[in-house]
């Protein structure tokens, strides 16, 4: 099995609604999502020959999902009144609703889901902080 990785970064602030603790409020990480893809085999012909994909390819999809979860709040959908989003969008402030709790392993199973889409995915972790991460594959 050939596996390549690449990484990307985002940094954006969330809240955990009906949490007991500290991430019950708005707080801010720097995310890092970082991406294995893997074949049992090569490109046999063309310019990719030898690759399993081309790291430029890899690169630009993982840093596209990235960068529309840069500098914005993430927040789960119904965990923020109408009101307070409207009056949040109209400061300026840049929001990104998600149909799921804002953690790391639903971030995990998000990306992979998206990506898997176009690409050979074997796993996606992602880094809340430096030390904690959370990991999602499929068999």
């Amino acid at each position: 099995m050939f596996l390549l990785k690449t990484s990307a970064s985002f940094d954006s602030a969330h809240f955990l609604c009906g949490y007991n603790g500290k991430c019950a409020n708005i707080h801010g990480h720097t995310w890092r999502v970082e991406v294995a893809v893997g074949d049992e085999k090569l490109v046999e012909s063309g310019e990719k020959r030898g690759m399993v994909i081309d790291f430029s390819d890899l690169k630009s999809a993982v840093r596209a999902l990235a960068k529309d979860f840069d500098h914005t709040l993430i927040y789960e959908k119904g965990s923020l009144k109408p009101s307070t989003v409207d009056s949040l969008k109209s400061e300026g402030f840049s929001l990104k609703e998600v149909p799921f709790r804002p953690t790391a392993e639903n971030f995990a199973r998000h990306f992979y889901k998206a990506l898997a889409e176009k690409l050979p995915v074997r796993r996606v972790t992602v880094y809340e902080t430096p030390d904690n991460c959370a990991e999602y594959e499929e068999d």
